[in-house]
């Protein structure tokens, strides 16, 4: 007798919590996460609803919103929830909408004036709270989630807060970047009158502050980075940012997922952000993106002249000061670089003086331009990521699909994503070196360049590799799919390891 065919696995409730997400607010790579991975889990037909701070630029973004409840009495301020559509998608997108903590100039974390709001210990309980409500189905939606997706400190009180309930979702947290936790004064934690049994070594008492992110590593059903090298970096000394300890306790919940890449956004055959389309079998076309790319920035446009992209936070994390030591250097030979960022007013200074000194091979911009970020990455014969520390990255996985050979650090998702030239032309997508040292990075940027001038034929067969790979978020998505049905298979134990 035949057996039966196998039932097919339940559709899933999923509750998205996030403190930004592209298209309608982003700071970082949380950001990108937060607006692609629901869409691919819709795209996978589960039932999923993605909950923000009903910031100025969000609802702005998302246009067309209604009030879907009035039930989050969780604070002293008026608070309701606004319903629409992710842009793009047809992700529903819940906003909590308290005006007096997220209806301001700025970006989600910080003012205009680059320093923290002085009420994020406030700001993201109340955000906290009001998801667990919509979690344990008490804002009147008549929608209980299967599990609660919780990503950075942004969001480590949910799963704390819903710990306490005896009937509760299980919880997921993803940690975006360790270094970031939400730390706040005591004094904070006891006015906001946040559960005193969560005050503890094991809850959410660090050095005699409260940590918001220990919310989340102690108390969800499963905890995930996004990158399998991170998840593994972040259990030791050096990368755990005092947290390794509790980290290698609560091991066998921990995993890593690599995050996808937004293909929609980032392909060169599409990006409507180039001059001209190309792809892995009509490569012309990267030629003129890079011609028009010098033209833009005021750099000869020589063809045969190898031009190397920056983009990103300028700070130590990212390796700046790495680059800004070899840069004189570098800058001797015929190259031409190009540097797109913000960051540390220190490094914006010495950068831009090194762009004054050497107008014909080096051009920096200090700021953020998304298309001039996807120009670079199409125009760009090698982009830098020489980071300390990496949880995933995703520039050079957007490198990679342009063409653009990544020169990375083996850290975090860089070590997952780029193989380096010595592994040979049949697996190579890029150059990777190994110690955070200048000498490390410009041996390795020497190496690069002598294979571009000496060998186009191999540098054009690690181009075609690099093409080849396939990092998209249906992968990740339904890496997330397993996970949230490990952490349902937990719920209810997620203080044990």
């Amino acid at each position: 007798m035949a057996k039966p065919a196998p039932r097919p696995a339940k559709k899933l409730k999923i509750l998205f919590a996030a403190s930004e997400a592209h298209p309608l607010i982003k700071t970082g790579g949380l950001g990108d996460v937060a607006g692609a991975l629901p869409a691919a889990l819709h795209n996978l037909r589960q039932d999923v609803r993605l909950i923000l701070p009903a910031y100025r630029a969000a609802m702005l973004g998302i246009g067309n919103l209604k009030i879907v409840s009035l039930s989050l009495q969780t604070d002293p301020y008026p608070l309701r929830l606004l319903e629409g559509k992710l842009p793009g998608s047809g992700v529903r997108v819940w906003l909590v909408d308290a005006p007096h903590y997220f209806d301001r100039d700025g970006n989600p974390y910080t003012g205009a004036d680059g320093h923290d709001w002085p009420d994020n210990a406030a700001r993201f309980a109340t955000f906290a709270r009001a998801v667990s409500a919509v979690a344990l189905d008490q804002a009147g939606l008549r929608w209980r989630p299967d599990v609660v997706h919780c990503n950075d400190w942004q969001t480590g009180l949910v799963p704390a807060l819903l710990s306490l309930e005896p009937a509760r979702p299980a919880t997921v947290f993803t940690i975006h970047n360790l270094a970031y936790q939400g730390i706040f004064p005591a004094a904070d934690y006891r006015s906001l009158g946040l559960p005193p049994q969560l005050w503890a070594m094991d809850g959410l008492e660090f050095y005699g502050q409260a940590s918001y992110i220990k919310g989340g590593l102690n108390y969800a059903d499963m905890l995930n980075t996004v990158s399998p090298t991170y998840a593994e970096e972040i259990r030791t000394p050096a990368f755990g940012c005092q947290l390794d300890g509790l980290l290698r306790a609560r091991a066998a919940r921990l995993t890593g997922i690599l995050n996808g890449a937004d293909y929609a956004e980032w392909d060169p055959a599409t990006d409507p952000h180039l001059p001209q389309h190309y792809s892995a079998n009509a490569l012309q076309g990267k030629a003129a993106n890079k011609s028009a790319l010098q033209q833009e920035l005021g750099l000869p446009r020589a063809a045969e002249v190898p031009l190397i992209g920056f983009v990103g936070r300028l700070v130590e994390q990212k390796g700046v000061d790495l680059l800004l030591t070899i840069l004189p250097q570098l800058l001797q030979q015929e190259v031409q670089v190009v540097i797109l960022g913000s960051g540390n007013k220190a490094f914006e200074t010495a950068l831009a003086a090194l762009a004054v000194h050497y107008p014909q091979r080096c051009h920096v911009k200090i700021g953020f331009s998304e298309a001039l970020a996807h120009r670079i990455e199409a125009g760009a014969d090698l982009f830098l990521m020489p980071s300390r520390y990496e949880p995933c990255g995703l520039n050079q996985i957007y490198s990679l699909r342009y063409g653009t050979l990544p020169l990375v650090r083996r850290t975090g998702g860089l070590a997952d994503t780029v193989q380096d030239w010595s592994e040979g032309t049949d697996r190579a997508t890029g150059f990777v070196f190994d110690e955070a040292t200048p000498r490390a990075l410009l041996d390795t940027l020497l190496r690069a360049l002598k294979l571009y001038g000496s060998d186009r034929r191999g540098w054009r067969r690690v181009m075609a590799n690099a093409m080849a790979r396939d990092y998209s978020w249906q992968q990740s998505a339904k890496a997330y799919l397993e996970l949230y049905r490990l952490a349902i298979t937990h719920a209810g134990a997620g203080k044990a390891p």
